[in-house]
């Protein structure tokens, strides 16, 4: 008879143990919790790329800061202006030394790559020894040589109204009267195109020419 007692019991204490595991288990059902889940959505939502675009509205506004810079070509204009007169370039040197002071200046000139016909030399005393020895020749030759522009050119102050606009223009102020000094360069200063070199006195230059060079 003790025997039908004990077996409920056993059943009993089986059960419960069981009992209050499954009821532990039922507790860890909130695994289905979404809360780390929900991070997710944000992830789809990224505004990181939709703030690149931000960029791109910024370049537009970069562009309008462009556009002010139409102003500029207002400052070509200067430097065309500055074409029309020639650089004018002062070598000092009394009238003895005048001719020697314009070959230099010369050699300079073709040695630092300037073409021989671009070259125009004028000389308000005696002659330089190429012309002289050129008009030898006749007048005909001489002048031809000029219109060929394959060398420089060497002409007296009497006659270089007759040469032809180069882009450089050497004057040795090497004595001769007053006046021809006065006729040699302006005409000069006209003649050059981009450089006139004037070899002399500064003073008697400068009174010349009417500005200080």
């Amino acid at each position: 008879m003790p025997l039908p007692p004990e077996e409920p019991q056993i059943h009993e204490s089986a059960q419960g143990p069981r009992a209050t595991p499954a009821s532990g288990r039922t507790a860890p059902t909130p695994r289905p919790v979404p809360g780390p889940r929900p991070v997710a959505p944000p992830r789809p939502g990224r505004p990181g790329p939709m703030r690149p675009t931000a960029p791109a509205q910024r370049t537009p506004q970069d562009a309008a800061v462009v556009t002010p810079g139409p102003s500029g070509p207002a400052a070509p204009a200067a430097p065309a202006a500055a074409s029309t007169t020639p650089q004018i370039q002062l070598v000092p040197a009394s009238a003895e030394g005048a001719l020697d002071a314009a070959e230099e200046a010369v050699d300079l000139l073709l040695d630092a790559g300037r073409a021989p016909g671009d070259v125009l030399v004028i000389t308000t005393g005696d002659p330089h020894p190429w012309a002289a020895h050129e008009l030898s020749f006749g007048e005909a030759s001489y002048w031809a040589q000029h219109d060929a522009r394959d060398d420089v050119f060497y002409a007296d102050a009497a006659v270089a109204d007759r040469a032809a606009a180069r882009p450089v223009v050497v004057v040795a102020v090497n004595g001769g009267p007053e006046s021809a000094a006065v006729t040699a360069l302006p005409l000069a200063r006209a003649r050059a195109g981009t450089l006139l070199i004037v070899c002399g006195d500064s003073q008697r230059i400068n009174s010349v020419l009417g500005a200080g060079v």
